[in-house]
Formats: structure tokens, sequence, C-alpha cells
């Protein structure tokens, strides 16, 4: 017989204190990502935010992301396809990591076109540098638009 949480003395909700303790995440840092949608709480009669366990999950999904460099509007379009009242599984991790993995790729490869390219040009089609008129000559770069041409990746 499997016990509820209540039957083995743990609290079914926990306390916005107790979330930023066992997530790592300030206070503050989950009132903003409550702001944002990216997780929800309930209130207390006595108007005390309550979360349900849920949501340790969610802020870890949400911190990994955002170390990553994944945008917080992407996270959130993320997290709304997954069950509001149920913590992310490893599928639904799987499913949003490769939705990103695109994306980091392309990241990925601009800064390492950066990175090997960084003390040679800037690639703006400025003609200040004294290499910039051999490799650009008379700035055709600027027929591409604006900002560093060579080190941008296109999609």
């Amino acid at each position: 017989m499997k016990m509820t949480l209540e039957q083995a003395g743990i609290s079914p909700t926990l306390s916005v204190g107790e979330v930023a303790r066992r997530s790592g995440v300030s206070v503050s840092t989950l009132h903003f990502y409550e702001a944002k949608g990216l997780i929800s709480s309930r209130r207390t009669p006595g108007n005390q935010r309550r979360y349900t366990r849920d949501v340790l999950r969610r802020v870890a999904v949400i911190r990994v992301a955002q170390r990553v460099g994944i945008a917080l509007a992407d996270i959130a379009a993320a997290l709304a396809t997954l069950p509001a009242s149920s913590a992310p599984s490893r599928a639904d991790w799987a499913r949003l990591s490769a939705a990103w993995r695109t994306d980091l790729d392309e990241r990925i490869a601009q800064l390492q076109k950066l990175r090997d390219t960084l003390d040679d040009c800037i690639g703006c089609g400025c003609l200040s540098i004294d290499r910039c008129r051999l490799r650009n000559s008379y700035d055709k770069l600027a027929a591409k638009g604006p900002g560093p041409q060579r080190l941008w990746v296109r999609r």
C-alpha cells in the first residue's frame, strides 16, 4: 500500500521559502517566475503562497534552460506544453531539450565563428581596419544589410 504525503508526515505543499531553499533560487526569483507565468502557486487563507512539489522540477528546468541561454519567452512556451499539475518527466525534458537543440547548435556555430575570426576582422564592412579593404573591397557587404555580415551564421 502506497502512503500519501500526509500519511508520511510530509506537507503536500511548500512555502515560498522552502521552494527557494530547495531549488537554490531566491524568493524574488520565484516571484519573478510566477509573474512571468513560468510557475504558479495557490494562496492560503492568510494570503501566503503555497507551491505544489512539482514546482521544484519546473524551477530546475527553468534554471538549466536559462543556463544554456534559452530565452524566458521560449521557456514559458515550452512549459505551457506540459501538464500544469505534474512535474516534468524525463520524456518531457527530452522533448523540450530536443526542441532547443537547433537553436543552441546555431549559437554554438556563431560563437565558434566569432572566436575564430575575432582577432582578424570585425566583419562589419566599415573599412576601418587595413585588412577590411582587402576582404571587403568597396564595402560590398553593406548590400547584405547592417551588422557584422561575415560573422552572422545564417539559418
